[in-house]
């Protein structure tokens, strides 16, 4: 389990110190959590936060007309919940389990108390919260400004820095999506994605074998959705 979480290494650890990390890890409580299980609905008190040690957790959010959005594919190593300034605050969106998972679940209040007696893990703490605000904000940013292409093309490249394998100079894209699931991570119909992603492959840029994608030509993603280039730490699931 410890080597799945270091080799994962992309959230928690790339704000926390390994010392300050195993602060954390004393506080935790450790449990199993099956696929199709869900660690928080949306609505629910917020006063915890889950460390994901294997396994997969999406987290969603509900809209009036009853359709679902995808915000984030949480992979192991990194940490999720809803870090909320108000005591009585709850959460804004649900975390459901996609990949039996094995799970750390840590009691707001006594991650408050730990941020009160270290300073040290206080400034780490601070910066994977700053982290983490700024990853949302780029997701936002992705799904507003430049239309549904450029949001296509924004997920293409954070699936690629997520769980991409770059082989001659392609990016092999090692997790098998639907088109659905797609629509449904940038708030398009499956029927909108269908079309983008021909266009893609019909010009090149991408290709489909064997259930997963191929990006063939990252440039052409990053001109259309005006990228940034952030870290990686940054522009992921």
């Amino acid at each position: 389990m410890e080597s799945k979480t270091e080799e994962a290494g992309g959230g928690l650890l790339r704000t926390l110190s390994v010392e300050n990390f195993e602060k954390l890890r004393g506080i935790m409580y450790i449990s199993k959590a099956e696929k199709g299980s869900y660690l928080f609905r949306e609505g629910e008190i917020a006063d915890k936060l889950y460390y994901l040690f294997q396994g997969q957790v999406r987290t969603t959010k509900s809209s009036d007309v009853g359709r679902t959005l995808t915000l984030y594919l949480h992979q192991a190593g990194d940490l999720l919940g809803q870090v909320d300034p108000f005591q009585d605050g709850v959460h804004g969106f649900s975390a459901e389990v996609t990949e039996n998972a094995s799970i750390g679940t840590l009691q707001r209040k006594d991650v408050e108390v730990l941020v009160w007696q270290d300073g040290d893990f206080a400034l780490e703490w601070m910066r994977w919260m700053g982290l983490m605000h700024r990853l949302t904000q780029t997701k936002f940013r992705d799904l507003m400004l430049f239309g549904k292409t450029g949001a296509l093309c924004s997920l293409l490249i954070r699936l690629c820095n997520s769980y991409g394998k770059t082989d001659e100079g392609k990016i092999e894209i090692n997790l098998k999506i639907s088109n659905t699931e797609m629509a449904d991570m940038i708030g398009a119909t499956r029927e909108s994605v269908n079309r983008m992603l021909s266009e893609l492959r019909k010009k090149g840029v991408i290709d489909y074998a064997n259930g997963y994608y191929v990006v063939h030509d990252l440039e052409y993603l990053r001109e259309i959705c005006h990228c940034d280039n952030c870290p990686k730490e940054i522009c992921r699931m």
